[in-house]
């Protein structure tokens, strides 16, 4: 039972950093409320999951190769470039007295988030080199059904934290004023320009 609550907590804690698809999931919540939020969750942690049995099938190696990287970071630094501007462009649509989520179609929510982590490098290099090291080092002392039982932990503790946020991002809709939740959503936004730029500059480097 500690082994598994120790590999919850190590979801959390993969999953709780600041980035860009933290930054996402906290504007949806502010924009449309809890369940786009957490459904915008879901949707990266399928993407999460669809690189861990990457890395757990042994294909995660493909990543390596040059061009492989200079496409990701480019489609990582269109996305979440586009994702920022947009949501810079939407700041009007916030108002702490309307309904949440009244336009927003929840499938957009799901499809921002899993595009949001496949396509972002950070996410991508993080579980090949996390995840990664969680599997050679438990390969040689735990039998295969016990590796996917600490995998299914790690997934808890991410699916935890971004409950946590959606949360979070809902409830400070109904306690801050309209001014405030805007500040939040212009940070989180230019969070994700930033790592759009970030991913950019990678590309260039990579290709030049």
């Amino acid at each position: 039972m500690n082994s598994i609550a120790a590999y919850i907590i190590l979801g959390v804690s993969l999953a709780a950093p600041v980035g860009p698809v933290n930054a996402g999931l906290l504007d949806t919540g502010i924009k449309n409320g809890f369940f786009h939020a957490w459904i915008f969750g879901i949707g990266a942690l399928t993407a999460d999951v669809l690189y861990m049995i990457m890395v757990y099938f042994g294909i995660g190696q493909i990543i390596e190769f040059p061009l492989v990287k200079i496409i990701l970071w480019s489609f990582g630094c269109f996305v979440l470039t586009y994702t920022g501007i947009e949501s810079l462009l939407s700041l009007h649509k916030i108002d702490v007295s309307l309904k949440f989520g009244k336009k927003v179609r929840l499938r957009r929510s799901i499809l921002s988030g899993f595009f949001m982590s496949l396509l972002n490098p950070l996410t991508i290099l993080f579980w090949l080199g996390i995840y990664g090291s969680i599997l050679a080092e438990n390969a040689g002392n735990f039998a295969g059904h016990q590796l996917i039982i600490n995998s299914v932990a790690i997934i808890a503790g991410v699916l935890l934290w971004d409950t946590f946020m959606a949360t979070l991002s809902s409830g400070a809709r109904r306690l801050l004023s309209t001014r405030l939740l805007k500040v939040i959503s212009i940070i989180s936004s230019l969070f994700m320009i930033g790592f759009g730029i970030y991913f950019g500059f990678q590309a260039y480097h990579a290709l030049f």
